[in-house]
């Protein structure tokens, strides 16, 4: 039987190392490709039993890869099953719709796979129609005549039937000895422990009590170990005691530090608000840069920490282009996101967090975006993203574009104090202030 034959296409080689080897366990065999273009210049010469595909590549992604697969009639017979880190029902309808069997996600399970290879018809089907060993009896051991195989006797040997019924008759008896042997003797140890003292009969001379024998060698550590472990109780609840006022302490020392720091922060943001909180409308444009007739810019601020594109931003985002659709705006809308120069403290072992705003920023253990530079394309770029700007130019046939755009953190709004004479909380305040996902809107 000839192997099956799969293709994997994504620009990440650990992605397409980890599900290669999850199909060649099933003795599939995998080609690769990194990006689209080479998958279709693989496709003129090679046809594959699937394609795997994935959905943010550099260049053409996965969803026009899939659509120009389709539109050829040599491939278009070719299972696609796209797979994403990012989930969206909207991503899976366009999927679905451009011709993909479905979506898989980069976190697969072997299972999920098992079920996709049975979808994409790569697995054999392993029913067997054999029949089967086991056979009905009746309730006296005999197999009814229509269930009985050919050339079997239909009953059990009379003489065999006979010992086995008195062998399990001796077993039942001895186990029933057994269990009411076991609970007489528990009943009767139970009824001696719980046995009242008889009183003494009337008219009888009460006699006298008998001294209490002195605590005997056996009896006497019971009383140290009590003493001991009392001991040990007072001293974990006086240690536990203790840490708790030490906590509490703590507590309320980084809580006054955290509001010193907040108003010094504060106090250095208000220099700078003025550049970081431009209206679309009415947004200068940057030093050095040339100002375009009928474009408008929105500046939206961007803490350390956070991807540019996060939920919050995205639906600042998606608000700003339904007013610019209901105004009937036409053109490009370009998203560039600048990252920020922080004054941090930390190591890359341990990771980089804010400097204290009192620190002098010449003694910052690292001046950069550690965060930013770790991003991944789906994180700068996510699905919501691609499906905001896929919806925006199907509602207005192309009259407005999302574009994304990468900027260098070497464009500045506010400039960055001299790091001798400055405190990190004054760079860091110049940092936000750069940090930033600015939304230029340039009318045709």
């Amino acid at each position: 039987m000839t192997a099956k034959r799969a293709l994997v296409v994504d620009d990440s080689k650990s992605a397409r190392v980890v599900l290669s080897r999850m199909l060649e366990k099933y003795g599939i065999e995998v080609d690769t490709a990194d990006s689209a273009e080479t998958a279709l210049e693989y496709l003129k010469s090679a046809r594959p039993d699937a394609i795997f595909m994935d959905h943010l590549m550099p260049g053409i992604d996965g969803l026009e890869a899939v659509k120009l697969i389709k539109a050829d009639p040599a491939t278009a017979t070719i299972p696609i099953m796209m797979y994403t880190s990012q989930e969206g029902e909207l991503y899976v309808g366009q999927a679905r719709a451009l011709g993909a069997m479905g979506v898989l996600p980069k976190s697969v399970r072997p299972i999920d796979v098992t079920k996709v290879l049975y979808q994409l018809g790569l697995l054999p089907d392993r029913r067997d129609f054999a029949r089967s060993v086991l056979q009905p009896v009746d309730e006296n051991g005999t197999m009814p005549a229509e269930a009985a195989p050919a050339g079997e006797p239909l009953a059990m040997d009379p003489r065999m039937r006979g010992m086995i019924e008195a062998l399990l008759k001796e077993q039942s008896l001895e186990l029933r000895r057994f269990v009411v042997a076991s609970l007489d003797s528990h009943a009767q140890r139970l009824v001696a422990e719980l046995r009242p003292r008889e009183p003494a009969e009337p008219g009888s001379a009460e006699a006298p009590a008998a001294p209490m024998p002195p605590p005997s060698a056996a009896g006497a550590p019971w009383g140290w170990v009590a003493a001991a472990v009392l001991l040990v109780g007072l001293v974990m609840v006086g240690l536990l005691y203790w840490q708790s006022l030490d906590t509490a302490r703590r507590v309320d020392e980084a809580r006054a530090r955290l509001e010193a720091e907040s108003a010094e922060l504060r106090g250095a943001l208000d220099r700078v608000r003025a550049a970081a909180n431009v209206p679309l409308a009415s947004a200068p444009p940057e030093a050095g840069s040339a100002a375009q007739p009928g474009s408008r810019r929105q500046v939206l601020p961007v803490p350390y920490g956070e991807a540019p594109l996060a939920p919050a931003r995205l639906e600042a985002l998606r608000a700003l282009v339904a007013g610019l659709e209901q105004d009937g705006f036409s053109g490009t809308v370009r998203v560039e996101t600048v990252p920020g120069v922080f004054c941090l403290t930390g190591d890359a072992e341990g990771g980089y967090s804010l400097a204290e705003p009192g620190l002098p920023a010449n003694r910052c253990d690292l001046r950069g975006n550690p965060y930013d530079e770790s991003l991944t394309g789906a994180a700068r770029q996510p699905v919501a993203f691609a499906n905001l700007a896929s919806s925006l130019r199907g509602r207005t046939e192309g009259g407005i574009e999302l574009v994304l755009a990468q900027g260098s953190a070497d464009r500045v709004v506010v400039a960055y104090p001299e790091s001798a004479s400055a405190t990190a909380g004054e760079w860091n305040a110049a940092a936000q202030a750069n940090s930033r996902v600015e939304v230029t809107a340039q009318g045709r």
